[in-house]
């Protein structure tokens, strides 16, 4: 009997599960947007837009074992990374919950027991069922709540992305920056021995007559401002070195013995692969997130105009009962039952209608800010080209200039010396060398993160996870933490 009810019961049920519902909110298609076919500086001989930048772009385009270690290190450590991390790992549970809500939202196995006495007699009463309620999916409501959550879970990886190229990036400016520093206390300390030089060829001149007192003081004021840049120079490179060590997920004080032998700055590629405008859509993090959050608005504006239809909900209940536990599964005192219901907010229209408005103008904003965002992108780009391009036409006139300078020192230094120039033109001559050389260490560095920052506008970096040696989104002492706390993540970590 009971086998008979429960097949009836199941029967009933699968039958409006197989039914289907009908969906009817809006259709979503991704939308249309704003890009060139082509970049702004296409013809330019250092650009080839047909080919894209590889996914380790800045091992490609700086060739540095010392550069590449450190972004494998940021990768495995840095803290905003691994919080992006556990975002996607919170939006694939969001994504769970809202699969689960497609199948029945009530199943109860009940179960008492109880003893009392009446008139001297004790009567003992022992039940056991199993109870189930479902409300059927008639206008795709819970479909609407799973296209939701499996976009927002997208939009967290596109998150994600975004936080692993930023990351990248301010990495490598960050290295990139301290090689700059390195640069020019090299200059400044080189400069510092050819003033010192300078200086002492004056005091000597002075004090054999053939000078005056002030071409010593004006050698010794040039020598000690110059002097005077040094710890500038110190205090910007440690500042750097934290901020790296930050971004490393270490303290800065166990980062300071690092990067302490100088380097030279990293040369930059003379031809970089740039890719086409239309890639942007596809490679940029910030351009899949915002088209995804649009897609899981779309699903929102569905789900509020289910409230405007009624809501189905069916279910059942099964059971026994006995005076004896022994025959709780044995007699024929078994129950069972069958229900339908329907609720319908029929005096709550307004209010209803309302909120799908509200939907419908939150996907149009979202929409606008999808097409904004599209437009900025194909800007920071364009920027970012224009700049690199130009920096690296300067870095040509500079370093000529920078060698005219050096010359100039050594032949106005051979020419005082000699009495055929007054120490005026020695003591420009030896501070514009000076700046001309800590200008070219500037120019230098700016070219190289104007190129970090080409690459951080094409969205390039984030496919490392999709490459056959993928960043693992959460270390494994993260997950050994959270097993520890709580054992149900067992299957979900990997």
């Amino acid at each position: 009997m009971i086998r008979n009810s429960m097949f009836t019961c199941s029967t009933l049920l699968l039958a409006l599960l197989l039914g289907g519902c009908y969906n009817i909110g809006p259709k979503y298609t991704p939308p249309d947007a704003a890009i060139e076919n082509t970049w702004i500086e296409e013809d330019s001989g250092q650009l080839n837009s047909a080919q894209q930048a590889g996914a380790r772009w800045w091992s490609e385009a700086f060739g540095d074992p010392e550069l590449d270690r450190l972004v494998a290190m940021a990768l495995e450590q840095n803290l905003t990374l691994r919080s992006a991390a556990l975002r996607v790992l919170q939006a694939q549970q969001q994504l769970a919950i809202a699969i689960g809500s497609q199948f029945p939202q009530q199943q109860q196995v009940t179960g008492s027991a109880s003893r009392q006495k009446e008139t001297g007699l004790t009567f003992d009463d022992y039940s056991i069922g199993f109870n189930i309620g479902w409300e059927a999916d008639l206008w795709g409501r819970f479909s609407d709540q799973v296209d939701s959550a499996s976009a927002g879970l997208d939009a967290s990886v596109a998150g994600y992305d975004g936080a692993l190229v930023s990351l990248v990036s301010q990495v490598a400016q960050n290295y990139i920056l301290i090689r700059t520093y390195q640069q020019r206390l090299q200059v400044a300390r080189q400069n510092i021995l050819l003033q010192d030089k300078s200086w002492r060829i004056a005091k000597a001149k002075f004090e054999a007559g053939e000078v005056s007192r002030l071409d010593v003081d004006q050698a010794e004021s040039l020598l000690n401002n110059t002097k005077a840049s040094v710890p500038a120079f110190e205090a910007s490179l440690q500042q750097l070195k934290n901020g790296l060590a930050i971004l490393l997920g270490v303290p800065p004080a166990k980062f300071n013995m690092l990067l302490n032998e100088e380097r030279d700055i990293p040369h930059t590629s003379s031809i970089i692969a740039i890719g086409m405008p239309q890639d942007l859509v596809r490679r940029r993090p910030d351009i899949r997130l915002a088209e995804r959050q649009l897609a899981a608005q779309s699903a929102e504006i569905g789900f509020a105009m289910t409230e405007l239809y009624p809501h189905l909900t069916i279910g059942g209940a099964i059971g026994t009962t006995a005076m004896n536990s022994s025959d709780l599964f044995t007699n024929d005192a078994q129950t069972w039952s069958l229900f339908g219901m329907f609720e319908w907010n029929i005096f709550n229209y307004g209010r209803l209608k309302s909120n799908v408005r509200l939907q419908d103008a939150l996907f149009q904003q979202l929409l606008v800010d999808y097409r904004n965002t599209v437009l900025e992108a194909q800007g920071d780009a364009e920027n970012a080209i224009i700049a690199y391009l130009k920096s690296h036409e300067q870095l040509i006139y500079y370093r000529a200039a920078a060698k005219a300078s050096q010359q100039a020192v050594s032949t106005a230094t051979i020419q005082y010396r000699e009495g055929e120039i007054t120490f005026n033109w020695l003591i420009s001559i030896l501070d514009e060398n000076l700046q001309q050389q800590d200008l070219l260490a500037e120019v230098r560095g700016s070219t190289a993160t104007d190129l970090i920052q080409v690459f951080k506008a094409l969205g390039g970096g984030w496919e490392i996870r999709q490459q056959n040696d993928p960043v693992d989104l959460l270390p494994v002492e993260t997950k050994e933490e959270m097993r520890a706390r709580t054992a149900d993540w067992e299957g979900v970590l990997q």
